[in-house]
């Protein structure tokens, strides 16, 4: 087991509009880090102790059973499927992590929260929606690249071996989420600001704004050690309005228009082919059809077969990818996955093992929730595959014929 952190975590004390603040920096897998936040708290007089949580996240660390409440066919139905599947995918690096150090996940935010409600004191959750800043990531970073962060959080997370110390060294700096995509983080400038600095400065903002709002003469914050420095700098030097800073960091910047179009060209294209196909001849055009539903389905379903998806699912998914395909509004996955959720219905004991049953890459097959959530994401897959293979496969015949 790598070596424990030294046992004095970081400090910085700053006043801020009236207010002292003390940043205590925390190693996430050192126990000296839980530790200090309890000796802190216990010795010193703060009115408010604020997080590096968001209200998700602080949610599922003081209910970690709200995933068994979760309504799997409502997130499909909402489009957050891929969120969810994130989260989790997160979620189980964090507890392989734990296990490997023998350690609580959070467990020093924990103490935190513990310890203030032990205190009567309020508890400030300074850190962005983990959702908003993993979009911010995906729209942040152009589109011929986000296959690599994909690759990069499956590799994370389904890796088998332990972490390695350069990685227990950047845990020590920072947090799940940078370690997760440490392999592009440091020098790629489109992942750092999203992942570090905008969460630097959204959490400056927070604690200004909380000060503005309710005047806590002393505040101890709870943070990631790699984020003190950016956080102090950030308080010494905004001093505009933070809600209006707060507001800009979690905006989510409009998609470009041409991916949004794309889907409805290609639409038109496969539909102006047919049309040409029938023109020529009817056998071209029935011809067509046949390799629409042939590839389009057929990449589906072995989508959703991979995803080990039931019989009935695979065989959706066949038939609902092609005429989805001419829908852009409406993806395979949401059909294979209601059908899925209907078919093998997710008991209670799927929901309670889920966050346990992900740690592992045979859990996501066993556990029911898990592998609807795969068949979703592998029927999806294979659909938008199968749709430019088909269309690739309908113009060379045409150019051909």
């Amino acid at each position: 087991m790598p070596p424990e952190s030294a046992p004095q975590e970081p400090l910085a004390t700053l006043t801020v509009e009236g207010s002292e603040i003390t940043l205590l920096g925390t190693a996430h897998v050192s126990r000296a880090s839980a530790e200090q936040v309890r000796m802190l708290l216990s010795g010193d007089d703060f009115d408010a102790v604020a997080v590096e949580l968001c209200p998700s996240r602080h949610h599922a660390l003081v209910n970690p059973d709200a995933l068994s409440r979760m309504d799997l066919l409502r997130v499909v139905r909402e489009g957050k499927a891929a969120m969810v599947t994130a989260s989790l995918a997160l979620g189980a690096y964090q507890q392989r992590l734990a296990e490997q150090f023998g350690i609580e996940p959070g467990a020093e935010m924990r103490a935190a929260v513990d310890c203030a409600r032990e205190a009567h004191l309020p508890v400030l959750l300074i850190d962005r929606e983990v959702g908003t800043t993993l979009r911010r990531v995906y729209r942040n970073v152009p589109w011929w690249r986000r296959l690599n962060l994909l690759s990069g959080l499956l590799a994370s997370v389904l890796s088998k071996e332990e972490v390695s110390e350069a990685e227990v060294e950047r845990l020590k700096e920072g947090d799940v989420l940078e370690t997760t995509f440490s392999q592009f983080a440091d020098r790629e400038q489109e992942l750092y600001e999203p992942l570090v600095d905008e969460r630097d400065r959204y959490m400056a903002a927070r604690l200004r704004a909380e000060i503005r709002a309710s005047a806590h003469p002393r505040i101890l914050a709870v943070v990631g050690a790699g984020h003190l420095k950016g956080i102090a700098r950030y308080l010494a030097e905004d001093r505009g309005d933070p809600d209006a800073l707060i507001r800009e960091l979690d905006h989510l910047p409009p998609p470009s228009r041409w991916p949004r179009l794309l889907p409805w060209i290609i639409v038109a294209l496969v539909v102006v082919g047919f049309a040409i196909g029938f023109a020529r001849s009817p056998d071209l055009g029935w011809t067509l059809v046949a390799d629409w539903v042939l590839i389009n389905g057929g990449l589906s379903a072995l989508g959703a077969l991979l995803a080990a998806g039931h019989p009935v699912t695979v065989i959706a998914a066949f038939l609902a990818a092609p005429l989805t395909s001419l829908n852009p509004t409406v993806g395979a996955g949401m059909v294979t996955a209601a059908v899925e959720g209907w078919l093998r219905r997710p008991r209670v004991g799927d929901f309670s093992r889920l966050r346990h049953d992900t740690t592992r890459l045979s859990g996501w097959w066993r556990n029911r929730v898990a592998r609807t959530l795969l068949v979703f994401l592998f029927s999806t897959l294979g659909s938008a595959a199968g749709t430019y293979l088909a269309g690739f496969r309908i113009f060379g015949r045409l150019a051909g014929g």
